[in-house]
């Protein structure tokens, strides 16, 4: 079938420019310092097309053309639209990405004093690229708990100023730097400066003063600086703040780059701009009932949580959650008709979307020479016969022909045979649901730096891809069914061939 290259949409966004959904990612990623943040913006885009929020702890009231989704520890989110011409059994064809990317987060007593300097206790989140943190201007942002009246409230909150940092040691105290590398130890390198004690002390002497209520009362496990700032934030007393879960965070925004405006300098991309592309396609291929009119799949995106660190979480894609989706969803629309959930999933296809190592021009030789993704050159399909990917042959072929119906283009990645492979939710969700899977990503350099970079071209081509894959999956998919192949396939049989070979 010759191509058919359909012109990229501007969305519901109403962004304009050459770089236009690269800078509306960046509004995305600027905004969601944390996982929580990621959710919360990706709630607010698709609740502004309709999508309605649902709850796991109720009942499920659900109907073909019906769009919605629901969240889970406000940290993972799964939306799905269903086919207006769904039937029992029918598949779900799901983009996958995941909220988290590698960071400091602080500890649960993250009081610390050290050489006259209030410092904040961080534990290393994933495997970050951490001297990229040094020299950096740092703050906090997460989610806080916090008592009103005799009430429990989740808050989230951002402190943009830069208040934390973490210093590099200079040259002169450190002259074998050059020869013997900078390996800064987790524990004792890593934890960022607050404020001298000496000043700290003398504010509070002055708050007692002020008020009655006495600072080193509002919670020693966490600095009383700390507390005030975020309680200012929060529009709160300290006192008020029962717990909280804090990301240390880059104040610096993301901005787009290069001497032809062609990058995106930004942390979090890995895997925040995996994440924006599925929402944003979600979104715009379905921003009401009548787009779903002619479809009879259940078209499906999830980002999760956790992924930095293995998925095995309640909101992780190690957990239960796509998993009890699926079942919810086609239980619920086949009203008991028996073996709905089985051939539900067996029908199902999930696009694993992460980001992807693009060569490195000074580091080319760490990748397998036939399998170099380069940037502005489209999504990248990963291989990995080991496993470590999900995808396969017919996985492969049916989303690389998604892309060359439209002429989009794709690329192929396979890791240097004398190297370890990273891996992704691909292979977690593909062995526990059973489903078809290819794993793909845009291709970046940077991956786990503070500060990230991709080409602007390849955010639009990721998009594309995937609006493309929500709208001719389903007749794509439906002519390709191998395990339905009659025997008359199979040329020969065991039986008639020396030592059990079929010619």
């Amino acid at each position: 079938m010759a191509a058919n290259k359909k012109p990229s949409r501007e969305g519901n966004s109403g962004e304009a420019g050459k770089n236009g959904m690269a800078e509306d990612m960046l509004k995305f990623i600027n905004y969601s310092w944390t996982q929580f943040h990621a959710v919360e913006d990706a709630s607010r885009r698709l609740a502004a097309v309709g999508f309605r929020k649902i709850s796991e702890r109720q009942a499920w009231e659900l109907r073909p053309g019906g769009r919605y989704y629901f969240t889970r520890n406000l940290s993972t989110l799964v939306a799905f639209a269903v086919g207006a011409k769904y039937q029992p059994g029918n598949g779900f064809h799901m983009l996958g990405a995941h909220t988290d990317s590698p960071c400091l987060k602080l500890k649960p007593i993250s009081k610390s004093t050290k050489s006259g300097y209030e410092m904040v206790n961080v534990e290393p989140y994933g495997g970050g690229l951490w001297h990229t943190w040094f020299d950096r201007d740092l703050t906090v942002a997460g989610r806080v708990l916090v008592k009103e009246g005799d009430q429990l409230v989740h808050k989230l909150v951002k402190i943009e100023k830069p208040i934390l940092r973490i210093p590099m040691l200079a040259i002169h105290l450190q002259r074998d730097l050059a020869d013997q590398g900078f390996k800064p130890n987790k524990q004792t390198h890593l934890a960022p400066l607050l404020s001298m004690a000496v000043k700290s002390a003398a504010e509070k002497l002055a708050d007692k003063d002020k008020s009655s209520e006495r600072v080193a009362e509002e919670g020693p496990r966490h600095q009383p600086l700390l507390l005030r700032l975020i309680a200012e934030h929060l529009g709160c007393s300290p006192s008020a703040i029962v717990d909280f879960e804090l990301n240390v965070c880059d104040t610096q925004p993301g901005v787009i780059g290069g001497a032809e405006d062609e990058f995106v300098f930004v942390g979090r991309l890995d895997n925040l701009a995996m994440s924006f592309c599925s929402v944003r396609a979600l979104a715009d291929t379905y921003p009401d009932e009548a787009s779903l009119a002619n479809e009879a799949a259940v078209k499906a995106i999830a980002l999760f949580d956790h992924e930095e660190v293995g998925s095995a979480s309640a909101q992780g894609a190690g957990g239960p959650v796509m998993r009890d989706t699926i079942t919810r969803v086609a239980a619920s629309l086949a009203q008991g008709e028996e073996g709905a959930v089985v051939r539900a999933l067996q029908q199902s296809f999930l696009v694993s979307a992460d980001m992807a190592h693009a060569v490195h021009p000074n580091y080319a030789d760490r990748h397998e020479p036939q399998h170099q993704p380069q940037i502005h050159k489209g999504l990248v399909l990963k291989h990995n016969v080991n496993q470590r990917y999900a995808t396969n042959l017919v996985s492969a072929v049916l989303f690389r022909e998604c892309a060359r119906r439209r002429g989009i283009p794709t690329q192929e990645f396979s890791v240097k045979s004398d190297m370890a492979c990273g891996s992704t939710i691909g292979p977690i969700l593909s062995s526990g649901l059973g489903c078809r899977t290819v794993d793909v990503g845009a291709p970046q350099l940077a991956m786990h730096s503070i500060r990230e970079m991709c080409g602007t071209q390849d955010i639009q081509h990721a998009y594309d891809h995937f609006v493309a894959f929500f709208e001719d999956f389903s007749a794509l998919d439906a002519s390709l069914d191998i395990d339905s192949l009659p025997p008359a396939n199979v040329q020969g049989s065991i039986a008639d061939t020396p030592c059990g070979h079929v010619h």
